[in-house]
């Protein structure tokens, strides 16, 4: 009797292992599918973001399009567009970035239908004061006051595109350059010649950010995949940045252009091919371009 009684409750036991082992692996497969949704989900998700600023860039390309003279204040919105694009592409895909990629997207879609609205009607404006260009002197004054209108109000509009709750960097270049005793520096595109990477951008004017001490990451990356330069860490929350170097400068609401030296890593030449130049503010980046040396 006890030899029946320990084997069933061996059967008992193993029956229960076998119930949570079904139990575990089913949940373990459920998570595994809904993680795999999710992921799905966020990618679709940052490409419908990708789609609508892609359009808003078309939509700017067209308004440049239709001018004869270019417009100062059309170009520098494409080129926020653009960068903003650019940022996207190489973002983490998850909720709190992509979720503010939306919301950078949503103030951009109220300002672009402003500034493309006043463009609208400096347009019709200007088609109509062209053919009274013949009329009396008080109409052609008249036409001057609402012209100066139309461009204080661009200007206005132009100010709010660039503010931004942190500082940005537009015209981003590097180049090889060499180097001189005397101090002359020599544009070049030989990486044999190449003596340090010029890198050079302008930091946007913006009312937003506080006067006085600032700083941007820069990381120039070579053919190799190698980070020049200091090639140093730093942390931001969970991310970890490589870079060549720290740009400081004082800010005074002002655009700065600004110029920096990378040297390569550690004695070697430069290598031959094709380099990735980013630029950060702390763990966002904020510009990206590339050059070639051969």
């Amino acid at each position: 009797m006890e030899k029946s009684n320990n084997g069933m409750g061996l059967k008992i036991a193993l029956g229960i292992a076998l119930v949570l082992f079904l139990g575990t692996a089913f949940y373990s497969l459920n998570l595994y599918k809904k993680s795999n949704e999710d992921k799905k989900e966020l990618t679709e998700q940052k490409q419908l973001v990708m789609n609508d600023l892609n359009a808003m860039a078309k939509q700017y390309d067209d308004a440049i399009s239709e001018n004869t003279v270019a417009n100062k204040n059309l170009i520098e919105a494409r080129e926020r567009i653009q960068g903003l694009i650019d940022s996207l592409k190489i973002s983490e895909t998850n909720v709190k970035s992509l979720w503010r990629y939306k919301q950078k997207y949503a103030a951009l879609q109220q300002e672009m239908d402003l500034l493309l609205a006043e463009n609208d009607s400096l347009k019709v404006q200007n088609s109509y004061l062209a053919t009274s260009l013949d009329s009396t002197r008080v109409r052609l004054e008249e036409r001057t006051m609402f012209t100066d209108s139309l461009l204080i109000q661009n200007n206005a509009l132009a100010e709010v595109m660039e503010n931004a709750a942190v500082l940005s960097a537009v015209g981003l270049k590097g180049f090889g350059v060499i180097e001189r005793t005397s101090g002359k520096l020599i544009p070049t595109e030989r990486a044999s010649r190449t003596d340090k990477i010029r890198v050079c951008f302008t930091v946007a004017k913006n009312k937003l950010v506080q006067n006085g001490d600032q700083e941007l990451y820069v990381q120039v990356i070579d053919p190799k995949n190698n980070t020049l330069g200091a090639n140093e860490q730093v942390t931001f929350g969970d991310k970890t940045l490589n870079y060549s170097m720290i740009s400081k400068f004082n800010y005074e609401s002002t655009s700065l252009n600004i110029c920096e030296f990378v040297a390569s890593k550690g004695s070697s030449d430069f290598e031959s091919g094709r380099y990735i130049i980013n630029v950060f503010n702390e763990k966002d980046l904020v510009a990206t371009s590339e050059f070639t040396l051969k």
